[in-house]
């Protein structure tokens, strides 16, 4: 291996390692049921703004 692959092959290593820890470091906690995303509101009627389940 000549000294022009080795130093193509430690650069990569570097920008593959710098870019693992980006997305480990940047990366956002998604907030669960947020806006309404995981239950449903009910809108209308006598249990109006309480959440539906799916239990019967």
């Amino acid at each position: 291996m000549n000294t022009f692959e080795f130093k193509n092959l430690v650069k990569n290593l570097k920008d593959n390692l710098k870019q693992k820890s980006f997305f480990k470091n940047l990366r956002k906690e998604v907030e669960t049921g947020a806006n309404g995303t995981q239950d449903y509101v009910v809108k209308k009627g006598i249990n109006k703004d309480t959440i539906a389940t799916t239990r019967q």
